[in-house]
């Protein structure tokens, strides 16, 4: 098996839960971590609301040792204020610190954050600069492919990274301006490779083990980045790692052991979020669980509707058929 290695940081395999806002929450990385992900990425978190002590950043900073290793991603755009920060944090027990130069959301773009930063390459090198200087632990940066088709620039902007020391980069390769739409352009990826010798992270349309195969193999990436992919599907990290094993497919979850993990996701939401707070955030996992299931449209608006574990318990039975509790 493939291991994957930045600056002192070696993975057990190249695959890594990609950072996403919302998604990645401490319970959503101990479940990919056991399913085999090699790296897990946190949500992105503001330096700005870091330097201002914003008392709901303290939860996305939270760490547990068994998801080591794991990345913690910055975003902003001020030098200053990403190496100060960086530097108040670097103590906390993450593994890798991760800049964020792909975000396309709006609030954020429109703040000359995130993927904005692709716009303006030699801020991008006065950040990465600022970074690397304040802190010991690897320095990576997630970037896209460019911010819209007339300004592709994912090549230059890895060289400016790897030129100021970071110790790798991740590829989307969609711009800005396509979301998540389209097709991603794995050709840039295998330029950027081409053009770096720091690892190289492909991501974008790796949804099955044999596009991470493909992936590697037309790019030669050295890490495979995986997100929208594994949401409601951790077992996708254990099925990519079993095929690149044995060459075999894994046999996937069955509506039992789907119920057992959307029970098992909510009780680790609700030991550390609470009940409230876990029982709405567990919709969109809920939804994301169950898409292609019988009767999951019917499951996601019984859903909706309920506000306790017990309720959840008694709507999600894991005995027999599933989720006939539903029914």
């Amino acid at each position: 098996m493939k291991t994957l290695t930045i600056g002192n940081v070696v993975m057990d395999n190249p695959l890594v839960l990609a950072p996403m806002a919302g998604v990645t929450d401490l319970p959503f990385r101990l479940l990919c971590k056991e399913q085999g992900a090699g790296l897990v990425c946190m949500e992105m978190v503001s330096a700005k609301a870091i330097y201002y002590n914003n008392k709901n950043t303290e939860a996305l900073l939270e760490i547990d040792t068994r998801e080591k290793p794991v990345s913690l991603q910055l975003f902003g755009s001020d030098p200053e204020i990403m190496a100060a920060m960086a530097h108040r944090i670097e103590d906390r027990p993450f593994d890798i610190l991760d800049i964020n130069m792909g975000c396309p959301v709006p609030k954020v773009v429109n703040n000359g954050e995130g993927s904005a930063l692709l716009k303006n390459p030699e801020l991008v090198r006065k950040i990465v600069t600022a970074v690397v200087k304040a802190v010991d632990k690897p320095v990576t940066v997630k970037i896209r492919r460019g911010f819209d088709e007339d300004s592709v620039n994912a090549v230059e902007i890895a060289k400016i990274i790897e030129d100021c020391g970071a110790a790798a980069v991740a590829v989307h390769g969609r711009t800005r301006e396509q979301y998540y739409s389209g097709k991603a352009d794995w050709d840039i990826i295998r330029r950027v490779k081409a053009a770096v010798s720091i690892p190289v992270i492909g991501n974008g349309d790796v949804t099955s083990p044999e596009t991470a195969v493909a992936l590697m193999e037309q790019t030669g990436c050295d890490g495979i980045m995986i997100g929208r992919a594994v949401r409601g599907n951790p077992w996708l990290f254990s099925e990519i790692l079993h095929y690149l094993e044995t060459g075999e497919h894994k046999a996937r979850p069955t509506m039992e052991e789907v119920g057992e993990m959307i029970l098992r996701h909510t009780r680790m939401q609700v030991e550390l979020k609470g009940e409230y707070t876990a029982l709405r955030e567990m919709r969109k996992h809920v939804a994301w669980y169950t898409a292609g299931f019988p009767h999951s449209a019917r499951l996601r608006a019984r859903t909706n509707e309920i506000s306790t574990m017990q309720e959840l318990e008694e709507l999600i039975s894991v005995q027999g058929n599933g989720f006939d509790g539903v029914l």
